[in-house]
C-alpha cells in the first residue's frame, strides 16, 4: 500500500456483494473501517436535522438554550453511549443465551465550562431486569465497558457506570 495516500478512502467489494470502506488514517497509517456516513443540516431557528445516507432516516435536533423540543446535541452523545453499551451486552447476550430485554438505563449528563463548555460526567444506571448469576453478570458487565464509544472518550470525560440487578 505504499502508493496509497494517507487520508485516502478505500472501497472493496466483498465476495457477498456488501462494499466496505476504510480510511488510511494520517497517525497510524493503518486502515480503520468507516461505519457510519451522515449528513446534519441546520434547517434554522436553532434546529437540525440528521440523516444516514444509506438508509435515508433521519432524526431531528435542536439547540436547548432556543427552547427546542427534539433532542440535544448532548442528549444524544447520552443516547448513543447508553445504545452502544447496551448492544455490546446484547451479542454477549444472544451468543451466551440471556436475555436482557427489558434492560432500561438512566443516563445524566453535567456540563461544565472549565476549562471551556464541554461535557463534565457522564453517569450510566443499567436496570437489569434479571438477578443473573454472578459470572454472567462479570461478563454483561465487561461486554458493557468495551463499547467502541465509551473508548472513544478522552479520560478528562469521567464516565461512571452502575448496574442494578433485582434481588
Amino acid at each position: 500500500m505504499s502508493n496509497v495516500e494517507l487520508g485516502c478512502i478505500l472501497h472493496f467489494t466483498l465476495h457477498t456483494g456488501v462494499v466496505r470502506s476504510y480510511r488510511l488514517t494520517h497517525a497510524r497509517s493503518q486502515l480503520e473501517v468507516i461505519m457510519s456516513k451522515l449528513q446534519i443540516t441546520y434547517d434554522g431557528s436553532g434546529h437540525c436535522t440528521a440523516r444516514q445516507k444509506a438508509q435515508g432516516k433521519t432524526v431531528a435536533i435542536d439547540c436547548p438554550y432556543a427552547g427546542g423540543k427534539e433532542f440535544s446535541p448532548t442528549n444524544l452523545v447520552g443516547a448513543g453511549l447508553a445504545s452502544c453499551m447496551l448492544l455490546s451486552m446484547g451479542t454477549l447476550a444472544v451468543r451466551d443465551k440471556l436475555d436482557i430485554s427489558g434492560t432500561c438505563v438512566d443516563v445524566e449528563l453535567s456540563i461544565t465550562d472549565k476549562p471551556i463548555k464541554r461535557i463534565g460526567a457522564i453517569d450510566l444506571t443499567f436496570n437489569m431486569p434479571t438477578n443473573f448469576a454472578a459470572a454472567d453478570r462479570v461478563k454483561l458487565e465487561s461486554a458493557a465497558g468495551k463499547c467502541p464509544i465509551k473508548n472513544s472518550f478522552h479520560s478528562e470525560v469521567p464516565i461512571f457506570v452502575s448496574f442494578n440487578y433485582p434481588e
